[in-house]
């Protein structure tokens, strides 16, 4: 069982907001999610957060990365304890630009388990995702690498065969479709059709006003949940 409510949002600034500008967009989502009830994950660097942990009551703080060391020898590597220690909830692997061995990425969910964090673990293509599927990480964000942070969205047909094909693998893992995400209207489509989540980047942080965004993203998720409901 995935320690991930469904629907799911995930705000993902990257390396854009650190700071007191990624604490601005990280009390907007919070207060998205308070409001809607939708469960909102909120990326940060690593240094924001016991920072962003500290400042907010309803988003799952997200880190970045990680790896699969122990404590001890490792200078300079991302330690998946002093994660968990600052606030971390949840982690995500194996994302486009810091990707890992197939190796290192077993061994780094089943540390996240350990430590009782989800894992957003992130598959370039529907063949790649039902790779993942067997490793059981808690969501499986399957997106074309070639359209982040393009605004177009992947086709219809895509997420109904990603979310199929996952779910038949491991019925537990949670399909999130985010790849050229960037309004509200990307998020309903994205949800109507069957995934359990989704999320953005560009599409939130350029926006005139990111926090807005985020509530009409949320609202937008609440609103098509509702309607697959009574499909």
């Amino acid at each position: 069982m995935s320690k991930v409510r469904v629907p799911f949002l995930v705000v993902n600034p990257k390396s854009y907001l650190y700071g007191e500008e990624s604490l601005k967009l990280a009390k907007a989502a919070d207060a998205a999610a308070k409001e809607t009830g939708v469960e909102v994950l909120f990326t940060c660097p690593f240094a924001d957060i016991r920072y962003i942990k500290e400042n907010t009551e309803n988003v799952i703080v997200t880190a970045q990365h990680m790896e699969s060391l122990r404590p001890g020898r490792g200078m300079g590597h991302v330690l998946p304890e002093s994660l968990k220690a600052a606030g971390a909830e949840a982690v995500f692997l194996n994302h486009a630009e810091n990707p890992l061995t197939v190796a290192e990425l077993s061994a780094c969910i089943k540390r996240a388990r350990e430590l009782e964090m989800a894992t957003v673990v992130c598959a370039d293509s529907v063949l790649e995702g039902t790779a993942v599927a067997k490793f059981s990480p808690d969501i499986i964000l399957c997106e074309p690498t070639d359209l982040i942070g393009t605004g177009t969205v992947a086709g219809d047909d895509y997420v109904l065969e990603a979310t199929q094909k996952i779910n038949a693998i491991d019925p537990d893992v949670l399909v999130m479709i985010a790849s050229g995400v960037s309004t509200a209207d990307d998020v309903y489509n994205v949800i109507k059709l069957g995934a359990d989540g989704t999320g953005a980047t560009s599409g939130i942080v350029n926006a005139p006003d990111p926090g807005q965004r985020v509530m009409e993203m949320a609202k937008a998720m609440v609103q098509a949940m509702k309607d697959r409901e009574e499909k």
